[in-house]
């Protein structure tokens, strides 16, 4: 069975692994501050796009612990950079995109390094140095002979 491209645009691809039907995602219209919202006929142009992180059935148990614990429970993008509406519901939708993928990122182990023989070089001269110059410092001592 091949998805069309209708059933295509009613997801919102996330990454590799993860595609969201847009019914799980609440898009609100609110009159803009920006372009669109300062002319005589005003319209609803400010796109808010919102995803209940808790309610959505599209995540397995490890993404919806990582995004929770990282974006917290809802995840919410806003777009009043154009004038159109609809050009705002896009960037709004990318927006979110970009935020559940960056919450979804698995960090990379940290491999343990030693430090190389002539960092090791380099520290202690540079501790010898400092030595000598402090104690170039000091007045010179009063010990009897």
């Amino acid at each position: 069975m091949s998805t069309t491209d209708e059933d295509r645009q009613k997801q919102l691809r996330v990454n590799r692994e993860l595609t969201i039907p847009l019914g799980e995602i609440l898009i609100r219209a609110s009159r803009s501050s920006g372009p669109g919202g300062q002319h005589a006929n005003v319209t609803a142009s400010r796109v808010e796009a919102s995803f209940d992180v808790l309610a959505s059935a599209s995540l397995s148990k490890a993404q919806r612990t990582r995004v929770l614990a990282r974006a917290g429970e809802r995840v919410v993008a806003v777009a009043q950079d154009e004038r159109s509406q609809t050009r705002n519901r896009e960037l709004a939708l990318n927006r979110l995109a970009e935020r559940l993928a960056r919450a979804l990122v698995v960090p990379r182990k940290r491999r343990p390094t030693r430090p190389t023989a002539a960092s090791r070089t380099r520290r202690l001269d540079a501790k010898r140095r400092a030595s000598q110059r402090k104690s170039a410092r000091r007045p010179p001592s009063t010990d009897a002979d």
